[in-house]
C-alpha cells in the first residue's frame, strides 16, 4: 500500500527537514520507492541532497501554481530508488498567490494523484508553520509524523498543530491520522532530555515511536555536505537510529 505522510510541526529546528531526508533514504535503501516534497521555502531539504537550488528550472511552486507536472519538476537523488521533488525562494509567495485560486487546499493533493501510484511512500517536509502550505500537505496526507525535540518547551505550540490538524480532518480529509510522534535530539547526558521524553511518551502513549533520534554530530554535519546520512557516516548514532524508525515504521505497516 503506499501511503503520502507528512513530517509537520510548526516549531522549526525540531528535526522535520532531518527526518525526512533521512527517513526517506533509509526506506528507499531498503528498496521502497519513494519521493521527498520539499514544501519549505528555506529549501533545506533539496540543498540537504546537495541540489543547487540555482540551477533548478522548475519546482514546487511550479507545481502549485503553474500546473507544471510534477514528473517534469522531481530529480533522481544520489541514493537509489529515492526522488526530490526540490523548492526554491519562489515557494515564499506561494502563500499569498494561493488565496484566490479555486479548491487551494487541495493543490497538492490533486498533483500527487497523477503519481502516487508509482512509490510505496511520499514524504513531504512540511514548513515550520500551520498556513496554506502545510494545509496543503495534510489535505493531500494519508498521515502525519510529528517530530519533537527533547528540549524544554518541546510541547510549546503543539496544541495548534494538533487543531490544525483536527481542522483539516474535520473539514478537508476525514480519513488523516497521525502516525507517530518521534522524539529527536535525545542526550543521554542530561536529565532533561529523559525527563521531556518520558512527559511525551506518558501524554501520547502508543502514539510516540520507540525509535528516539539522538542528538548527533554527524546528523547535523550532513546537510552541509549535500548528503543524506546514509552517504556522510553510514555508520555513525544518527544513522543507525534512522535506520532503526524505518524498520520500525515497516513493521508497523
Amino acid at each position: 500500500m503506499n501511503k503520502i505522510i507528512s513530517i509537520a510541526n510548526q516549531k522549526g529546528g525540531v528535526g522535520k527537514t532531518t527526518t525526512a531526508i533521512n527517513l526517506s533514504s533509509c526506506l528507499a535503501n531498503l528498496g521502497k520507492k519513494v519521493l521527498l516534497i520539499d514544501l519549505d521555502a528555506q529549501g533545506n531539504t533539496t540543498t540537504g541532497f546537495g541540489i543547487n537550488r540555482n540551477a533548478i528550472k522548475f519546482c514546487i511552486y511550479d507545481v502549485l501554481l503553474n500546473n507544471t507536472n510534477i514528473e517534469d519538476v522531481k530529480i533522481p537523488s544520489e541514493i537509489k530508488n529515492l526522488d526530490i521533488v526540490p523548492s526554491t525562494i519562489n515557494l515564499a509567495g506561494a502563500e499569498v498567490e494561493l488565496v484566490n485560486i479555486n479548491k487551494r487546499e487541495y493543490r497538492l493533493k490533486s498533483e500527487l494523484k497523477k503519481i502516487n501510484s508509482n512509490y510505496d511512500y511520499i514524504f513531504i517536509d512540511c514548513p515550520p508553520s500551520l498556513g496554506l502550505i502545510t494545509v496543503n500537505a495534510l489535505c493531500a496526507s494519508d498521515e502525519v509524523i510529528i517530530p519533537l525535540q527533547c528540549e524544554y518547551y518541546a510541547l510549546e505550540g503543539l496544541t495548534s498543530l494538533l487543531n490544525t490538524i483536527s481542522s483539516v480532518q474535520r473539514m478537508y480529509n476525514p480519513n488523516l491520522k497521525i502516525k507517530g510522534i518521534l522524539l529527536t535530539m535525545y542526550d543521554s547526558h542530561t536529565s532533561l532530555s529523559y525527563q521531556v521524553a518520558a512527559e511525551i511518551i506518558n501524554y501520547f502513549k502508543d502514539q510516540v515511536y520507540k525509535t528516539i533520534i539522538p542528538r548527533n554530530i554527524r546528523l547535523s554535519e550532513a546537510p552541509s555536505h549535500g548528503k543524506p546520512i546514509l552517504l556522510y557516516d553510514p555508520l555513525c548514532k544518527g544513522a543507525e537510529a534512522y535506520k532503526k524508525l524505518a524498520l520500525e515504521i515497516l513493521e508497523n505497516e
